[in-house]
């Protein structure tokens, strides 16, 4: 049973997006280990860009930066 755990930005990803990340990462996996795809688990978390850091400053501050 895998379980994939996608990590982004919260930025707009739109659900139609997300919904394509969770079949072509299921779909990756049936192709390459052969996984069942009704046993694999996959859940997309959004961060606050405040919440993720880069190099020792957080998103948020390194895009104000460009």
């Amino acid at each position: 049973m895998p379980y994939v755990n996608i990590k982004i930005t919260k930025e707009g990803a739109t659900a139609e997006q997300k919904a394509r990340l969770i079949q072509g990462v299921t779909q990756l996996l049936v192709d390459i280990l052969g996984k069942n795809p009704k046993t694999t688990i996959v859940v997309i978390d959004e961060v606050d860009t405040d919440h993720w850091g880069i190099g020792g400053e957080t998103v948020t501050s390194l895009r104000r930066k460009r």
